[in-house]
């Protein structure tokens, strides 16, 4: 008995249901198989088992690939036909019905788990290009967006330097540059009754402050400086016209270069432009 389990733990009969012995060890097999009941069991047994996993892990084709499956399987079976080699059938024609089954199966679940790969590949890889279309095309549109908000706020602004000069309370000052740098110069807009006071950026030429350091406007009313807000020099910006604080009255305006934050009272020294207001 020690013979026949050590025969039955070998390996050789999974081998046999497989049918990938030569003749010689078929024959052996089944020379075994008649002499001793416990083989016939065994072989009985994993041509069950494997025929069970065999069914619980078929997959079902979608669609046109079930027809594709079943005529590649007669494709590959026709060809194995033609070039197998002749087996000696065994004892039992049921034991040659499972394995010629089992074979087949075997056969549509490598040929099934081939398309599946094949299939689940190429849907990857159409994902992977829907993906980069999606983000181009959501960059595209935020670069769209970006310049139709450009493009409204700079007429938005156009239109209101237009009014500008059809309201006779709109006062236009130029501001000319000093010692600091004679080339500087800018544009203040200023109403005399509502009080408002804008700058120009597209008419604003000051150098760029650093990250320490920021310009503040000054409105000189009856000999004393006021401040009318800080402001950095944007050479990239969507908006022409920047609102800063408002004054009542005004002789003259100009801008220094103060520590960010702006000063409590202006830094002489450092005065880049100043224009005298004309009533």
């Amino acid at each position: 008995m020690a013979e026949v389990k050590e025969y039955i733990e070998s390996g050789v009969l999974e081998l046999y249901v497989l049918g990938q012995l030569n003749v010689h060890e078929q024959a052996e097999v089944e020379v075994m198989m008649d002499t001793y009941p416990e083989i016939r069991q065994e072989i009985d047994a994993i041509e069950a088992a494997m025929e069970q996993y065999t069914l619980n892990n078929a997959l079902l084709p979608l669609g046109n690939v079930k027809d594709r499956i079943l005529k590649q399987i007669g494709a590959m079976s026709t060809s194995m036909a033609e070039k197998a080699t002749p087996l000696i059938p065994l004892n039992n024609t049921n034991y040659e019905s499972k394995i010629r089954t089992l074979r087949f199966a075997l056969v549509a679940c490598l040929a099934l788990l081939f398309i599946s790969t094949a299939a689940l590949f190429s849907t990857r890889n159409r994902l992977n290009n829907a993906e980069a279309q999606i983000e181009t095309l959501s960059i595209e549109k935020e670069k769209f967006a970006s310049t139709v908000n450009y493009m409204k706020q700079t007429n938005a602004d156009l239109l209101k330097i237009s009014d500008m000069s059809k309201d006779p309370d709109w006062k236009t000052v130029k501001l000319a540059g000093t010692k600091m740098d004679p080339k500087a110069s800018m544009v203040i807009y200023w109403h005399i009754t509502g009080n408002h006071v804008m700058m120009d950026n597209s008419k604003m030429e000051l150098p760029a402050n650093d990250s320490e350091h920021q310009y503040q406007l000054w409105a000189l009313v009856n000999g004393k400086p006021v401040s009318l807000g800080v402001f950095d020099v944007q050479l990239n910006t969507a908006k022409i016209l920047v609102n800063m604080k408002q004054i009542t009255s005004a002789q003259t305006f100009a801008v220094t270069l103060e520590k960010r934050g702006g000063s409590p009272s202006p830094t002489m020294d450092q005065m880049i432009v100043a224009g005298n207001v004309s009533i």
